[in-house]
């Protein structure tokens, strides 16, 4: 009974720890994130935040955070947690930078690591940079999910 009480109160520690990390401040860790009506990626969009944009999270719902923008409080909603970082990020110019390259980058990923890989003559970066271009609209890939029986998810 000892070991069962013990456990119960170690599971609510890390469930309290986790959740109090997911509070507070945090940063916008993709460009152009979209800001949803409720907790699902078919949701309506209610605004968009830019890469790096600080957010105060309001409430958590499983994967997805619900989050109020630090510079303009009249817009708030939800997001998947995984495109929000607790790590400041900056933007930097635009004129130096592209904003792929400032986001790949707060992911660590930069041009020393780049020019590593690209002496590896077997990867194949022409692929690379064609599959990124493609983009799939949400009504094309809601007719995907509901053609191939999928379960959409939250």
């Amino acid at each position: 009974m000892k070991r069962f009480i013990l456990l119960s109160f170690l599971c609510l520690l890390i469930a309290g720890i986790s959740f109090a990390q997911a509070r507070g401040t945090m940063y916008a860790a993709v460009k152009d994130l979209e800001l949803r009506s409720s907790s699902g990626h078919f949701a309506s969009v209610k605004g968009k935040l830019e890469y790096g944009e600080a957010v105060t999270v309001i409430r958590a719902d499983g994967n997805w955070l619900e989050v109020r923008s630090n510079t303009n409080s009249a817009l708030s909603g939800w997001t998947a947690a995984s495109n929000l970082t607790s790590r400041r990020l900056v933007a930097g110019s635009t004129a130096t930078t592209t904003a792929r390259e400032v986001a790949l980058a707060g992911k660590g990923f930069n041009r020393e690591v780049e020019n590593s890989y690209k002496t590896d003559t077997k990867l194949n970066y022409t692929e690379v940079d064609n599959a990124e271009a493609i983009q799939v609209s949400d009504a094309d890939l809601q007719k995907f999910i509901t053609e191939g029986n999928l379960r959409a998810g939250r």
